[in-house]
């Protein structure tokens, strides 16, 4: 069979990742790299394409099965419409746009033209939040009453000192880290309709926030907390307990979430669950019944791959789509105006 050819736009550090994963899926074959600055030439070679400037002067030459949109975050609404303009599939990074302004124009051409799609919130394809998610579908917790969030690391100083805009507003964590949170949250819980936050920068005196603690209201009534922080040394981050990323270290005594409904509670990524063998006798008296669910861990980028060919081929409908991305994108920027505010920020159900 002919194998579906993708090219990758962006040769940065995520871009690379997505072309190591092309070569290593049989089904694929990377068809080239658009990019404006040249990536070295024993790259390149290695590679065996054609590197490209732009999107324009390749699709005058090629039309690829899919592209992978791996490029700075103000590029991604243009790319995509030359993508749909052009016929082509495209898988475009996280964030879907640089403003929710751009994005809403984006969605109302992309569900216009009916395109495929895919936004690349990778944890969507987690066996992990698969399985938590259909234990809370099934029931399990009964009603969901409460989820506790964290996402808490250390970035290390080098960080920061080798781009300075991460010190200044919209480089703290409420921008770049809390919109895989959200998506999360969302898939598990339900959706979001409204936030509130306090923020401090007293960690490191940045100009940005480092600390923030985030308030939400789901549609179906439950309640969540959340802490985010990016100066804090502790392993209750999505990174390191999932033992998705071999890049990090992971502790197995370690969660991230704990979600509580009225029969029971699900500790994820563990995925230990607590709930009473009878509902009718519920209460802080009775002991709980013990479990954990079983799941065989993947990487799910290579699980989004896989997912993206299929897209491709029509075989399935895009898991994460733009309005997904932008809902995602809407949120999280409520979140930063919460902090900003005070307020309690309700959101644009789009």
């Amino acid at each position: 069979m002919r194998k579906i050819s993708i090219a990758v736009a962006g040769a940065g550090l995520i871009g690379r990742r997505h072309i190591e994963l092309l070569q290593a899926n049989p089904a694929c074959e990377l068809a080239a790299i658009i990019d404006p600055l040249l990536v070295p030439a024993d790259y390149l070679a290695g590679l065996g394409v054609t590197q490209y400037p732009d999107l324009q002067r390749y699709f005058a030459e090629h039309r690829p099965d899919g592209i992978i949109l791996a490029t700075p975050n103000a590029l991604h609404v243009e790319q995509t419409l030359q993508c749909i303009e052009a016929g082509v599939a495209a898988l475009i990074e996280k964030p879907v746009a640089h403003s929710v302004e751009a994005g809403k124009r984006l969605l109302a051409i992309a569900e216009a033209a009916n395109a495929k799609l895919l936004v690349g919130h990778h944890r969507a394809h987690s066996p992990i939040l698969a399985k938590a998610r259909e234990l809370v579908s099934e029931g399990v917790l009964g009603d969901l009453v409460a989820v506790q969030g964290s996402a808490l690391f250390y970035k290390p100083d080098d960080y920061f000192d080798g781009a300075l805009w991460r010190r200044q507003a919209g480089g703290g964590p409420i921008l770049i880290n809390m919109i895989h949170e959200i998506g999360n949250l969302r898939a598990l819980c339900g959706e979001i309709v409204a936030v509130q936050a306090m923020q401090s920068n007293a960690a490191r005196g940045f100009a940005v926030e480092d600390t923030v603690c985030i308030g939400l209201r789901f549609a179906n009534g439950a309640l969540g907390s959340f802490l985010l922080s990016d100066t804090a040394g502790c392993a209750r981050s999505w990174e390191q307990t999932s033992q998705e990323n071999a890049d990090y270290p992971w502790y197995d005594d370690e969660d991230c979430y704990v979600i509580s409904g009225k029969n029971g509670t699900l500790s994820v990524p563990t995925l230990r669950l607590k709930s009473y063998p009878d509902a009718s006798q519920r209460s802080w008296w009775k002991p709980f019944r013990t479990a954990t669910a079983e799941v065989v861990r993947q990487d799910p980028l290579a699980l989004q791959l896989v997912h993206f060919c299929n897209l491709i081929q029509g075989k399935e409908a895009p898991r994460v789509t733009v309005r997904d991305g932008l809902l995602n994108l809407i949120i999280t920027e409520a979140i930063a105006e919460a902090a900003r505010t005070g307020r309690i920020v309700e959101i644009d159900p789009l």
